[in-house]
């Protein structure tokens, strides 16, 4: 048994460690393939590769870090595709990024408000919330029910035309009759007779022209009635609208900043009730409609994002040094010494007997100075060098750094190292005999390498100031000052302030330095020999260059957001009261009485659709007692592309009918109005018809009125009010729908009439 289980355990041990190994073969081609996506900023793919090596080896650090670096990097870019598809109007999309980068990050918060915000817009679009009843959310209802400035919406907009002279109330009463507006007075309105003349005027140009002539003011009550007073600045205290908004700035990033818009707003249009909440980077204002009207145009025209730069600089050293050393260096000197093993001799009296005594040392006395010769002597001369070297280095270094900064805000690079450098010393007040005190000694440190310091001023042209200060220094020696070993520094440094074009390139500064030195050794004389020069002497010759480039190139990539609307002067009243004047188009004029009405689309033309019923007041039957009601005849049609069709306005079960206004919306991408002719409904007794309309080309949306004269009654039965004539632009289904319409009576009295819809098909 033990001999099976001893390979068995084998086995197993080969099996574990073969399983080990692979996890960590494994493991680590995922790491680096988490690196790989993670250099092409493909972070979420990086955030799995990572994730997968950390749980396959959860004690490699390297591993849980690059996991935990990769994981909000991972959930921020879900979230920013998310807000894209978002603002695309990809809802279902969008929340499932989200909820990726939620499931990624839990932390990351802004994942969580983005996933709330956008499905409560997916929950507010499917299923509108009912507004809330009841006492516990009252003031919630009446905040939702809570309507904007109250805008005049008269009935007609036919133009007026006035000539009085007559009392200022029934000058107003008549304005108001004429436009089918109720006027109200102040009950300490005092009247005055004045003389108004108004050819051809909108509504709130008369009701403005009399409100001048007769020092009064007025002001919108509900959609069809104004209030009239007297104009002075009690008045118009107590009766002026207020309107409150809170004005949230999105660009603005000092309280400098903000407190410049509050002051804009409180100067320019005399607002006293601002406040200004920097924690929010909001302004809630109080004011008149004209005024919060006038401090939204301020805070558009304020609130922009302030232009960046980006500056390219070059830095640019060559550096060049030669050297040449040529010739035979000869021996200048010579070295004459005696011999070490000299043999002195000392003669020795011993009684009458004298002996020489003979000995080696290295001195000399008297005695031998007559017995020396040339054997005596030893002369040592230094050898001879002969030199040919040449030198030639070429050194060049390019820094090419990039700062990024905001207009008129100083960005600072510093590319380096920190020195240290005394600025003092000082010694304690304290000691004795025999005792040295510390003296302690001050620093200061130095940024030593490339500093940079830009401050950009971008100019409405594409140009750019820049004020710049450049440095570059290094360490090139030691010097002792005092006992304490300072650094020299060397140092080339520019201050420069110069306007250029976006993308332009500047060499703002060169700085060359060119030395050059030659010299000569050898024997006096020979060496200066032109020949000899080379065999008794030596020649060396050095030149160095060193020449430094700035270059400097900026690039805007944020400018000056001011569009023409920023730009444009707007009346706003008089000194003592701010007022919006709105501008409206002038009406056409009238047809004269029996004269037939122009259509473009003429019977046999290319594209032209007639209508379908050629007697359009036998079209719709009268309901006996029933309200009148709105037709479209033809109810369905079907144009070609790039070509023209009618459609007529029905009125079908009308009594005493004087004026028909009606507002239809269409799709101005699919259809165009061509033109609008009076239908014959209202002329049926042969008056004349003034026929009034104003279109938006943008949004769709045409509003028509047909009036009879002054002084005409009314007229039953059914028939054609107007003729419309659009041409098709664009393929795809269409509506043409009344969205606001009625009729008048003699007295402006309204007449309900219902409305109605056609389908209009391009092919």
């Amino acid at each position: 048994m033990r001999r099976l289980k001893r390979p068995a355990i084998v086995l197993l041990l080969v099996a574990v460690a073969t399983l080990i190994g692979g996890a960590a073969d494994k493991a680590k081609k995922l790491f680096s393939q988490g690196q790989d996506a993670e250099a092409r900023q493909s972070y979420e793919a990086a955030y799995q590769f990572y994730k997968q090596a950390y749980d396959l080896k959860p004690k490699d650090l390297r591993y849980r870090t690059s996991f935990e670096r990769a994981r909000p990097q991972a959930s921020l870019a879900l979230v920013h595709q998310g807000q894209k598809l978002r603002d695309e109007g990809k809802l279902d999309e969008a929340v499932a990024l989200f909820q990726r980068a939620v499931a990624i990050d839990t932390s990351m918060f802004i994942a969580q408000q983005e996933l709330k915000h956008t499905l409560q817009m997916i929950n507010d679009a499917r299923n509108p919330a009912p507004q809330a009843a009841g006492p516990p959310h009252s003031l919630e209802r009446r905040l939702q029910d809570a309507s904007g400035p109250v805008e005049l919406a008269p009935i007609s907009n036919v133009p007026i035309t006035v000539k009085l002279t007559e009392d200022s109330k029934v000058i107003y009463q008549t304005i108001g009759q004429l436009a089918g507006i109720n006027v109200l007075f102040d009950p300490d309105y005092t009247s005055r007779r004045i003389k108004v003349e108004l050819n051809g005027v909108t509504l709130e140009e008369a009701l403005e022209i009399t409100a001048l002539e007769s020092k009064t003011f007025w002001r919108p009550v509900t959609g069809n009635t104004i209030f009239v007073a007297q104009d002075n600045a009690a008045k118009r205290k107590e009766l002026e609208q207020s309107v409150l908004k809170t004005f949230y700035l999105q660009n603005l990033s000092q309280p400098t900043e903000l407190q410049d818009v509050v002051n804009s707003i409180r100067a320019v249009l005399d607002v006293q009730r601002i406040q200004q909440l920097l924690s929010q980077n909001a302004v809630v204002v109080r004011g008149t409609p004209d005024q919060i009207a006038l401090a939204e145009k301020l805070v558009d025209d304020l609130d922009k994002a302030r232009p960046e730069v980006i500056v390219d600089i070059a830095v640019l050293q060559v550096s060049k040094d030669k050297s040449r050393t040529l010739g035979l260096s000869p021996p200048t000197s010579a070295t004459v010494a005696l011999q070490s093993n000299l043999n002195t001799t000392t003669p020795t009296t011993t009684g009458t007997t004298t002996t020489s005594t003979t000995s080696s040392s290295g001195g000399l006395e008297l005695n031998t100075l007559g017995n020396l010769n040339a054997t005596d002597f030893q002369v040592t001369i230094p050898s001879a060098n002969l030199s040919a070297v040449m030198g030639d280095s070429d050194t060049k270094m390019i820094q090419n750094p990039q700062v990024r900064a905001l207009d008129n805000q100083k960005a600072t690079l510093k590319i380096g190292e920190r020195v240290p450098v005394a600025t003092g010393s000082f010694q304690p007040g304290i000691g004795g005999v025999g005792i040295n005190p510390l003296v302690n000694t001050q620093f200061q440190y130095l940024d030593v390498g490339v500093n940079i310091d830009v401050t950009p001023h971008v100019h409405g042209d594409r140009e750019v100031t820049l004020k710049i200060s450049m440095e570059i220094s290094s360490v090139v020696g030691q010097s002792s000052i005092g006992g304490i070993s300072q650094p020299i520094i060397g140092q080339k440094k520019i201050d420069h302030e110069i306007r250029l074009k976006d993308g332009e390139s500047s060499l703002i500064g060169g700085i060359m330095d060119d030395s050059q030195t030659k010299s000569l050794s050898g024997i006096p004389g020979l060496a200066q020999i032109p020949i000899l020069k080379y065999f008794f002497g030596q020649t060396t010759q050095d030149h160095s260059e060193d020449e430094t480039v700035f270059a400097i190139t900026p690039h805007i990539i944020r400018g000056t957001d001011v569009r023409e609307a920023n730009q444009r002067a707007i009346e706003i009243g008089t000194a003592n009261a701010i007022q919006l004047h709105h501008v409206v188009a002038p009406a056409p004029a009238a047809a004269p009485a029996g004269q037939a009405p122009a259509n473009p689309a003429t019977p046999g033309q290319p594209g032209s659709q007639p209508p379908s019923n050629p007697n359009p007041s036998a079209a719709a039957p009268s309901a006996p007692g029933g309200p009148a009601s709105f037709l479209f005849d033809p109810a369905q049609i079907t144009a070609a592309k790039g070509n023209t069709f009618v459609v007529n306005l029905l009125i079908s079960g009308a009594q005493n009918v004087y004026s028909v206004p009606v507002q239809l919306n269409y799709d101005p991408a699919k259809l165009q109005l061509v033109n609008i002719s009076n239908g014959g409904f209202l002329s049926q007794d042969g008056q004349a018809v003034a026929l009034v309309h104003r279109e938006d080309e943008t949004t769709g949306s045409l509003q028509v009125t047909a009036t009879r004269p002054p002084g005409a009654g009314g007229v039953s039965g059914q028939g054609t009010v107007v003729t419309l004539t659009f041409q098709a632009k664009a393929n795809g289904q269409t509506p043409l729908t009344i969205t606001r319409g009625g009729a008048r009576d003699p007295g402006l009295q309204a007449i309900t009439v219902n409305g109605a819809q056609a389908s209009v098909t391009v092919q």
